[in-house]
């Protein structure tokens, strides 16, 4: 595997640069104007997408949105210690487990409701439920590779940045009104909001506590990214078995997920330099922008259209309910 990786280097350059230069632009569109770096990525590379029929930049595109895109979701471990998981209290711990629990339950029958496919709503509940377009892109690599399942994938992303923006300049406004003080504040905003930066950024604008509290959620939320996608995965995936878990079914858990848990107890080991630990998260955040990037490449924006109204309705009434079950918990229990 290792020998055909770098036998295919030369033929993957253009396109990974194409995808490389899409993520430093995105880089400084994000610094100088704002906004969620992911979705610039994706917006171009669907503004770029005749660049994908170019057979030169065509194996380095598909190397990038496969093989850069796992390990981006590998190194994601290093953000997640055992420490971070212990210091949310038993309580909330539960809740957040629940609360992703539904929501990507909600998101497989809200799929056949609307007569959509189940992975459709394993993709949308997956990523409202833990981390976003993040989580999308981990539960979308483990699922049956087709063209559907690539462009809903895409509008997930789309959606659920969209909507993550909109809750983390709505919810501390909420939350002020209703008189929510910074602890269960905090809660909320993690266990709510989908993405990582806009619940550090939604957390800050409530107060430092708040924000404090509700990274650490967050990373609570994240950490559950790997049971939720390793059980996608032997029971929907791609190379899904009916031969029960035991030993075989090793063989079924995706490679990057143990370089999740792995980094993850490295980073709980405290082994490393804060350093070194900054800079892994800091190339699983570019991997992730260049697997975006070269996932908008791949598609055309209209065929994005064809899916409909359907996609849209999931994702909002996941993002409802996901709330509705925090806001519950921090008013019955805080």
């Amino acid at each position: 595997m290792l020998r055909t990786l770098l036998n295919n280097i030369p033929k993957n350059i253009p396109g990974v640069l194409v995808c490389l230069v899409i993520a430093m632009s995105t880089s400084f569109l994000s610094e100088n104007y704002g906004g969620p770096q992911l979705l610039y990525a994706l917006l171009i590379g669907l503004s770029l997408h005749f660049l994908y029929a170019n057979e030169r930049v065509t194996p380095g595109i598909d190397f990038c949105a496969k093989t850069i895109l796992r390990l981006g979701v590998a190194f994601l471990g290093i953000r997640i210690t055992f420490a971070d998981i212990s210091a949310i209290g038993l309580n909330t711990g539960l809740m957040v487990m629940f609360a992703v629990t539904a929501t990507v339950c909600l998101g497989f029958f809200l799929a056949k409701f609307l007569k959509l496919s189940p992975d459709f709503g394993l993709i949308a509940g997956g990523s409202v439920g833990i981390c976003g377009a993040s989580a999308a892109l981990a539960v979308a690599s483990v699922l049956p590779k087709t063209k559907e399942n690539e462009r809903f994938t895409l509008l997930v992303v789309v959606g659920v940045t969209v909507l993550s923006t909109i809750a983390m300049v709505s919810y501390p406004f909420m939350l002020q009104l209703l008189s929510i003080t910074s602890l269960p504040a905090g809660i909320f905003l993690g266990a709510t909001i989908h993405d990582v930066a806009q619940v550090v950024a939604a957390g800050m604008l409530f107060g430092p506590e708040a924000g404090d509290v509700a990274t650490v959620v967050k990373l609570f939320r994240v950490a559950l990214l790997l049971p939720v996608v390793l059980f996608i995965s032997i029971f929907f995936g791609a190379e899904k078995s009916s031969q029960r878990l035991g030993w075989g079914s090793l063989r079924l858990i995706p490679t990057f997920l143990l370089g999740f848990v792995a980094l993850s107890v490295i980073a709980s080991m405290q082994i490393l330099p804060s350093s070194v630990t900054h800079s892994i998260s800091d190339v699983s955040r570019w991997m992730l922008v260049i697997a975006i990037a070269a996932a908008g490449l791949k598609t055309n924006f209209q065929e994005l259209a064809k899916l409909g109204w359907q996609p849209v309705v999931m994702l909002v009434v996941e993002t409802i309910f996901i709330a509705t079950i925090g806001l519950i918990f921090i008013t019955s229990f805080s």
